[in-house]
């Protein structure tokens, strides 16, 4: 197949997602047509069957703010006409649902009709999507979607209480390649950050408020009472100045190091003892699934997807949001516990080959193909 995949070019997930199966899909023969305003964070330079369309936009003087949608919608259809798309993959609700919808029907207007597949990531639906501002245009889009995929049975159950539609759409999970992702032998890289054979404790996230970003400093404060470790921040964004501030009031930074935002992390991954993750909520958890391919045991919040991940007492512990005591009494139960971390670090590596690219990725594939099938030519 011809396939035109939107996504936002970034650290985040739904953008790590999107440009990863866009690679599976490639190897698979597919041509894969990445849309979007910057290449893709994880694509590289040059790959066979992928190629990128860079969405320009011009500042008129008219605008306050550049009409980014417009731009890409037009870049959508040129793409589809001029490579023969056989449909639209878009990632994230907002907008790219919507404007793959103005897309679809400038391109009936020429004869062509392609279908669109929706993936719903998490905050399109249960944040941004929510605020009146967009509440009605991403029902619409959803409703309107010739496919719809979410990345968790919680965000398809949030999509249907918060907009009324979804009720057909297919839950499809992310996936991670545990042939990147696994333990590697990084000790020299141990050796640098840590200076008397300390636990390692890792975060990793685009920094955001739902991330809970100062509850990640609080547990550690409250481990670090127990036992020598050091923290990881792996990731940017605006709460980082609040958990630096915070590092400071509290006398930890010599043992917290902010990382910013790396494209390597499953080196990082590699020497991590704990992953921590307790979000306010979270769709699935990508990066708790990266990290337990890479041998981490996960301490995490109870919210959204992240119990369809992280299962309780198996493979790490998941706490309620906020419950920073319990966070940090279950990290401790581990990391003074080497056989009880072995055996959570094996069940994670376990779980995680199950989040396969070759058994996800199929599963896209077939959705393709039965949504492509029940179209028929423009007459």
């Amino acid at each position: 197949m011809n396939i035109g995949i939107v996504c936002y070019p970034t650290f985040g997930g739904s953008g790590v997602v999107a440009t990863e199966l866009g690679i599976s899909l490639a190897a698979r023969g597919h041509k894969i047509h990445f849309i979007t305003y910057n290449r893709p964070i994880r694509l590289g330079l040059f790959s066979e069957n992928v190629f990128f369309h860079e969405v320009r936009t011009k500042d008129y003087p008219l605008f306050d703010f550049i009409p980014y949608e417009s731009a890409l919608a037009s870049m959508m259809v040129d793409v589809a006409r001029y490579h023969n798309l056989d449909l639209f993959h878009v990632h994230y609700a907002v907008p790219h649902a919507s404007v793959a919808y103005l897309a679809k029907q400038i391109l009936k207007d020429a004869g062509m009709n392609v279908p669109v597949i929706t993936t719903l990531h998490g905050t399109d639906i249960t944040l941004v999507g929510k605020n009146p501002a967009y509440e009605p245009v991403v029902r619409f889009s959803i409703q309107h979607s010739d496919g719809v995929t979410a990345v968790s049975n919680f965000l398809k159950e949030a999509t249907i209480e918060n907009f009324g539609v979804g009720q057909d759409s297919r839950v499809i999970y992310n996936f991670v390649d545990t042939e990147r992702f696994k333990r590697q032998d990084k000790d020299h890289f141990r050796k640098m950050v840590t200076t008397g054979g300390q636990k390692i404790l890792v975060h990793a996230s685009n920094f955001r408020k739902v991330k809970r970003i100062k509850d990640i400093i609080l547990i550690f404060a409250k481990v670090r009472e127990q036992m020598p470790v050091k923290l990881l921040m792996v990731g940017d964004g605006p709460e980082r100045t609040g958990a630096e501030e915070l590092c400071r009031e509290l006398n930890l930074c010599d043992d917290i190091i902010f990382l910013g935002s790396q494209s390597a992390v499953e080196e990082i991954f590699s020497i991590g003892d704990l992953f921590l993750i307790p979000s306010e909520n979270e769709s699935f958890g990508l990066s708790a699934l990266e990290a337990m391919a890479c041998g981490m045991p996960v301490i995490a919040s109870n919210a959204g997807g992240l119990p369809e991940l992280v299962i309780n007492g198996e493979v790490g512990y998941t706490s309620a949001v906020g419950d920073v005591a319990d966070m940090a009494k279950n990290a401790l139960s581990l990391l003074q516990d080497e056989e009880k971390w072995q055996q959570f670090s094996e069940r994670a590596r376990a779980l995680a080959s199950t989040f396969s690219p070759e058994l996800i990725v199929d599963q896209y594939e077939a959705y393709y193909k039965e949504i492509v099938g029940a179209f028929q030519p423009v007459s």
